[in-house]
């Protein structure tokens, strides 16, 4: 079911990248790598058809980076020293967070409390950090700085990008893309999605067919939002049930009832993680021009 012919998939990815770049008049491209397979797989279809000189690398770390995984890849490439920029974005992250008040007012909070009042609070910290704070706010706090951490991945990506007068390279699969795993304005912004009409088994297939380090091909999938996060844990399902069960419910419109009856015990979970998200596949909303 999810078997593709990667030669055939090669062939038709790096035309499309092909036809892109003249289509659009731009010779140089810009690319994010992380360390991760579909980044991985992204750049090695774009170094078929672009030449070294002409790819920009950015390795947008937060806290931890991997860019002893990448650099051999990146060597073997001959990509030039200086179309790769090895960023951390810790301090960026960390600044936007210091704009915050160290505490938030609850939405409960009595509307009548003076601006002082309203200050006090805002900076009584011992009081509030000796507060237990459950595991759901810990959570929500973690998507809030990863998703400030993806978009300003984009913002340094989008500079690059202008800099050198590049277009940016997506990096998504299919999988993310219907269960609504991205970032709005973040990992989901690029200029073109060379890998986002296959399923994340399938970029595995790729992959392996490319050549790309084992290394990289069995690293447990993750974003790098957070210290330990990784998509799995993010879902409470694995990517090869989700793949199956969003191309029975998405590509063959099998009713979610009877994809449930097939056995797959997580199917209503991950269609509801999809369904929460969609979404964000028509941001932003418009009125009809009529």
């Amino acid at each position: 079911m999810f078997q593709i012919n990667p030669v055939t998939e090669k062939k038709r990815i790096t035309s499309f990248i092909n036809s892109v770049l003249k289509k659009q008049s731009f010779d140089k491209v810009i690319i994010g790598l992380s360390g991760g397979i579909d980044s991985a797989t992204s750049f090695y279809l774009l170094k078929e058809v672009v030449p070294p000189e002409n790819i920009f690398i950015a390795h947008l770390y937060y806290q931890n980076s991997q860019f002893h995984e990448i650099d051999p890849i990146l060597k073997e490439a001959k990509i030039p020293k200086d179309n790769i920029y090895e960023l951390n974005i810790d301090p960026l992250v960390k600044s936007i967070q210091k704009v915050y008040p160290s505490s938030e007012v609850s939405p409960k909070a009595d509307k009548s409390r003076s601006n002082n009042e309203t200050m006090q609070q805002f900076n009584n910290d011992s009081s509030r950090q000796a507060r237990t704070i459950n595991s759901k706010t810990t959570h929500l706090n973690k998507i809030r700085i990863g998703n400030i951490s993806a978009r300003v991945r984009m913002i340094l990506l989008y500079d690059l990008a202008k800099k050198h007068n590049a277009l940016v390279c997506g990096t998504e699969n299919k999988t993310e893309h219907l269960l609504g795993y991205f970032t709005r304005f973040g990992d989901e912004a690029s200029d073109f999605e060379p890998i986002q009409h296959l399923y994340k088994t399938q970029i595995f297939q790729l992959a392996s067919f490319l050549g790309i380090p084992k290394s990289i091909i069995d690293k447990t999938p993750t974003a790098g939002l957070w210290p330990g996060q990784t998509d799995e844990k993010e879902f409470g399902f694995t990517y090869k049930e989700a793949d199956q069960v969003l191309f029975y419910y998405y590509d063959k419109k099998v009713k979610l009832k009877e994809i449930v009856g097939m056995g797959f015990k997580n199917a209503e979970k991950i269609i509801d993680f999809s369904l929460k998200n969609a979404y964000k596949h028509s941001a932003p909303y418009i009125l009809d021009g009529r």
